[in-house]
């Protein structure tokens, strides 16, 4: 047997399915079938019971499922520990970002880092946040943009720049006549904000349980666009930053600061202690301070 026959017997257990795994594999049923004939003639046992509610495990298929779930984990992490090897040799950066930090850091930021080290293999990927820095912590990619704290006994951390939370409302809204708002004054109001994958969806969230009531969520999306969008429209209201609010140049709509608490979004940039030899990524690292300096004193407009 091989690993690949392992993540298919691995996902028939989870579904209790040939149907099911075949649809999440992308492979034909009668391929999965023929896996597990394959398996059971190798192993000499049955593998699988099968009923009207489904696929159960036999008791040589339960101590395979344990077996598997050990292998298949242990060949992902040498997976990735020899990418890790491959990228410090191979002068590569793989950036992890969280979505709308390169909105923030700006797209010319990359291209500049592009033409100034073509000797540099560069790749990057978007993601929500939290699911970012889950995959960082996986030990995907070997530099990342995020939001929030992070272990710096595990990360070598640049704070790129911290931006308060506001509050994001129609200008005929009652709200907008106010300088400022508490957490409180939003109970009841539909409100549209990045989904669970988002710092900002825990931390609004969580502000309100603390103050005592749910907030009214009535969708959640994967970016600050469709927020703006339904806030202009006055279908309701929104939490958002300044330079995403004046990258939209929207108008209609005003931005209100919390005055009850500390409501920040803190764009970091992370790499991890243990990789610290790879000079391609310092080398990133430092172009992007220095892209983020000149942004500061004026230099580069974002």
């Amino acid at each position: 047997m091989d690993i690949k026959e392992l993540e298919i017997f691995h996902t028939i257990a989870q579904e209790r399915s040939i149907k099911g795994a075949s649809k999440l594999l992308y492979m034909t049923p009668q391929g999965i079938s023929k896996v597990v004939k394959n398996l059971e003639a190798e192993l000499e046992c049955r593998l699988f019971l099968r009923s009207s509610q489904g696929m159960a495990l036999t008791e040589s298929g339960e101590r395979l499922l344990s077996y598997a779930e050990r292998e298949i984990m242990e060949y992902y992490n040498m997976k990735k520990d020899i990418l890790h090897i491959e990228q410090c040799k191979n002068r590569l950066v793989d950036l992890l970002s969280a979505y709308g930090i390169l909105r923030l850091v700006t797209p010319d930021c990359i291209t500049a880092f592009r033409a100034a080290h073509p000797e540099i293999d560069f790749q990057y990927r978007e993601y929500p946040d939290l699911q970012a820095e889950r995959l960082f912590a996986e030990k995907e990619g070997n530099v990342a943009f995020s939001i929030g704290k992070f272990d710096e006994t595990a990360y070598d951390v640049v704070p790129l720049e911290t931006f308060p939370i506001k509050l994001l409302v129609n200008e005929r809204h009652p709200l907008s006549r106010r300088e400022s708002v508490a957490i409180k004054d939003i109970e009841g109001e539909p409100l549209y904000i990045e989904s669970s994958q988002f710092v900002i969806y825990h931390l609004i969230v969580g502000k309100c349980r603390a103050a005592g009531f749910e907030p009214n969520v009535v969708f959640e999306t994967s970016g600050f666009s469709l927020c703006h969008k339904m806030v202009k429209a006055g279908k309701g209201i929104s939490v958002t930053v300044d330079f995403v609010y004046d990258d939209m140049k929207g108008s209609g709509m005003k931005l209100i600061p919390f005055s009850d608490d500390v409501y920040e979004w803190n764009a970091c940039m992370i790499t991890r202690k243990d990789e610290a030899e790879n000079k391609a990524v310092q080398i990133f690292c430092r172009h992007v301070e220095e892209w983020i300096e000149k942004i500061r004193r004026g230099e580069i407009i974002r």
